[in-house]
Order: structure tokens, then sequence, then C-alpha cells
């Protein structure tokens, strides 16, 4: 297999997890879901989203937020922009770097921003020059890439086209997203080998969503086909209001289990991510969708039972 020594992971939880959330998380909870992630090792951090409240309401705070976390040196904090007013507000709250997004299928894009593809790009041009003047790494989300809820399969050309036509507009890097996690290893690596054609690899990422559990597997093939950087999602938090059934991102736990037992190095605290999750579990009032948090919620109820029994048996 084709392993890299290290990757880089990039946590889009406080964004892209939190903003899918039934009941709203007070803010204060953001900004410490931020500074843990940023304490256990990421150098990379969606903080949140600059989109108008009444589209993404979990996220109507986006500008306290991002002024009350602390500042690591080092670290990346980045918000989702969609239009030259996002962005106004997200340099005037100290963003670290701009992401904007579209979708590789017409249906989903005009479901999720109300334009077609093609009207999308004229929108997101000033973002990016606007970013890029002001000294920021602009990243830019192709979303349902692998497999559209409304028209199944999306043509490898399609992707490739998009992502290059970003490129051209400025982005410093893509994040490729399987939206509704339908990708399978085969396809990863199909998708994958179009875009080397193209563009860099360097300057490619993959996002995956765990809807039928092939999320891991799918990150194993993106590394044996040569991507270095994958998104994540503390506790497997997320999904799309835009995409019907579909399940939360890649658990960050699951992907770093994964890959240090691999022998690859993602620079993240195991230790420091598995409190994280366990007071984000607090924190939201939920068990979180991970396996890692399942099998620690298992171990910590089978030592409570083993107590249990041994007080009991201390009284005989």
């Amino acid at each position: 297999m084709n392993l890299p020594e290290a990757v880089c992971l990039y946590e889009v939880g406080p964004r892209d997890g939190l903003q899918n959330e039934a009941r709203p998380v007070p803010a204060e909870v953001k900004v410490e879901l931020v500074d843990r992630l940023a304490a256990a090792g990421f150098r990379s951090i969606e903080v949140t989203s600059f989109v108008h409240p009444k589209w993404i309401p979990q996220l109507a705070d986006a500008d306290e937020v991002m002024r009350r976390i602390e500042r690591r040196p080092g670290v990346v904090y980045s918000a989702l922009v969609p239009n030259e007013r996002g962005l106004e507000r997200a340099l005037q709250a100290g963003v670290g770097g701009v992401n904007v997004f579209l979708s590789a299928s017409e249906t989903h894009n005009r479901k999720n921003i109300n334009k077609s593809i093609s009207d999308t790009y004229p929108v997101l041009a000033p973002v990016i020059s606007g970013a890029k003047a002001a000294g920021l790494p602009v990243r830019g989300y192709v979303s349902t890439a692998f497999g559209c809820p409304y028209e199944g399969r999306v043509a490898v050309d399609q992707v490739v086209g998009i992502a290059c036509r970003l490129l051209e507009l400025g982005v410093d890097e893509l994040s490729i997203g399987d939206t509704i996690g339908v990708a399978v290893p085969t396809q990863v690596m199909a998708v994958v080998s179009a875009l080397a054609r193209e563009v860099p690899l360097h300057r490619v990422a993959l996002h995956f969503h765990d809807t039928y559990g092939t999320a891991l597997a799918n990150i194993v093939a993106g590394m044996t086909a040569g991507v270095r950087r994958f998104d994540a999602s503390a506790g497997g938090l997320g999904g799309c209001p835009y995409a019907p059934g579909a399940t939360g991102n890649v658990a960050t736990e699951d992907v770093v289990y994964l890959l240090h037992r691999m022998g690859v190095s993602t620079g993240v605290d195991e230790a420091a991510l598995a409190e994280t999750t366990r007071w984000l579990e607090q924190a939201l009032g939920k068990a979180l969708a991970s396996h890692a948090s399942a099998v620690r919620r298992g171990q910590a109820a089978r030592a409570a039972g083993a107590g249990g029994d041994q007080e009991v048996a201390g009284r005989g």
C-alpha cells in the first residue's frame, strides 16, 4: 500500500458538525470545542459559517464565536463564506481562512445555494479575490462529488471541471465531498485518478460522510491514490440540511485511531481528542455516533458494573 508517513486532518465539527444539530448550541460550547481541538493538535479548524442566519440558524453567533476563540500560533481558524457580505463579516471577526462552496450536481446546488452552478462562479469570484487580497488562504468545497440525493451518480468529468474552475478563480485547496456518504473505494480511486491528471494532489482534500459505513475505507483508498489531506468531524457530527438522508461526517476519533495504528501520523493527541469528544457528549446531552465513542461508553459501563459486583462481593 502507498501509505504516507503523515497526513493533515481538517477538523470541520464546529461548523459542518454543529450546523445540523436540532437544538441550539450555546456560543460558549462552540468556543470551548474549538479551543479544545486546537489544544489537541489540530492545525486546521473550520470554526463557523457566515451564511445568513436565517439559512443556518445554528451558526447565527458566528461573529461572537470567531472573536472569542483562543488564537494559537500555527492554527488556521477558517469559516464558510457564501458571498461578499459574508466576507465582510468574516474579515471583521478576524477569520484566518475563507472557505467557499458549491455542488457538483445542478439540483443540489440549486437547493443549497438557489443558483445554477454557472451562476455561482460570479458570486464566488469576488469572495475569493477579496480573501486573497486580505492575505487569507481560500478553500473550495465541491459537494455531492460522488453522488447526489436528487440526481444520483455524478459524472467524474463534472467534478474535475468544477475543481479546475475553482483553481482558476484562485482557491488554494479543494475539498472534494461525498455529501451523502454513498462513495466506495473504487469510486474514490477513479475520482482521485481523474483529478490527478489536472490538479496537483497536494491541493486536494477528501471529505467523507459515513452513511453506509464506508468512510474509513474511502480514506484508505484516497491515501493509496495519493491524497494527504482529509476532513473529519469530532464525534461524527454533521449532515446536510439540503441532502435528505445524509448522516454525519466521518468521526475524527475513528480516523485518528485508524491512521495511528497504520503507522500514519496526524499530529493529533489521541487522548486529548478522546477527552474532547467525551466532554462534547456531555455538552450536547447525547451520545455521539462515532465507533470510538461507543467503545469508550461500553468500557465505562463494564468498569462501573465490575466495580458494583466487587462492592457487593465485599459486603458478603
